[in-house]
């Protein structure tokens, strides 16, 4: 797989904004004026929208009007690889020019507490910090979950009143956010297939695992060598950081391969391998290229440890 990675040198360059609407009929009213003013000052137009949204908007813009579609990411329980997603899809359009994009809140993704949104906007403050992104993220004034409103007001600088784009006194850095608000675990998977317990010098007994395993799913060549390498990242970053012992599970299942890397170490960046790395950094790679590469991978913490699942599809 080819990774490539646009970094720059100059201050981050992400537009995040909130808005709220009461009513179907008022997001509408809000969306799009942004839209018709994001085509008039020629950038593309991007949608992460409810496909009822997405047509009324494209009705009302024209059929001549350039609009793009956002992919709906296969998993949305992690929010952390929605914003992978979402920044590796924006990096390809922005090589054009500037990119506006509207995002509405669609309570079917909230999961058990609505906490995802808050774990997807504070990634995607660090995931797209450096493109040239105008994004405006629209919730409703009641939603079901109160962290909905809280993690909206807390990840966004800049909240949309009155189509005016004011300051947000109550915004917070996004990882201040989620030391407040914690990355929730996924869902259990049950006893592993294989339990591989590694220090440092027995990363060769983890890449050896994940081969047999992934070969045995019936992994191409070049996905096994692409799947060996995020979780070896994984497992270097558990013994270096976390250490000095880790712990590997694995999954065979009927959509791939599931590789869980536990340690007993703190994890003091909620958001690792989030950020695009500078072509000049020698080093904190490993898990961005991990992201990369794997269609989930989502860390989070507990009083045991931090934790790495990793999931790939052949």
């Amino acid at each position: 797989m080819k990774i490539t990675a646009t970094a720059s040198s100059g201050p981050p360059r992400l537009q995040h904004s909130a808005g709220y609407h009461s009513s179907r009929a008022h997001l509408l009213e809000q969306l799009l004026p942004l839209a018709e003013a994001a085509l008039g000052r020629g950038e593309t137009l991007a949608l992460a929208v409810h496909p009822d949204t997405d047509g009324a908007l494209r009705a009302a813009l024209g059929r001549d009007a350039d609009v793009h579609t956002l992919g709906h990411p296969a998993d949305v329980g992690s929010g952390q690889t929605v914003a992978v997603t979402r920044a590796r899809e924006l990096r390809e359009l922005t090589r054009s020019g500037p990119v506006s994009v509207l995002v509405e809140h669609q309570s079917e993704l909230d999961g058990p507490d609505g906490a995802f949104w808050t774990e997807l906007d504070a990634a995607v403050n660090v995931a797209l910090a450096e493109l040239p992104v105008r994004l405006t993220c629209f919730y409703p004034e009641m939603p079901l979950h109160q962290c909905v409103l809280d993690g909206a007001w807390h990840n966004h600088p800049h909240v949309l009143v009155d189509g005016e784009l004011r300051r947000n006194p109550r915004h917070r850095g996004p990882r201040d956010v989620l030391t407040e608000h914690p990355v929730a675990p996924p869902l259990l998977l049950g006893v592993p297939d294989l339990t591989v317990a590694f220090r440092s010098w027995q990363l060769q007994d983890v890449r050896s695992a994940v081969r047999l395993v992934a070969e045995a799913a019936g992994f191409t060549e070049d996905r096994v060598d692409d799947v060996v390498l995020a979780v070896n990242e994984v497992a270097t970053n558990a013994v270096e950081h976390g250490g000095p012992a880790g712990e590997l599970h694995l999954w065979a299942t009927a959509s791939g391969l599931v590789c869980e890397v536990h340690d007993g170490g703190t994890l003091t960046d909620p958001l690792p391998g989030m950020a695009s790395p500078h072509p000049s950094e020698p080093r904190g790679r490993g898990l961005w290229i991990a992201r990369q590469v794997c269609d989930l991978l989502h860390v989070w913490s507990d009083d045991r440890g931090t934790h790495v699942r990793v999931r790939a599809a052949p």
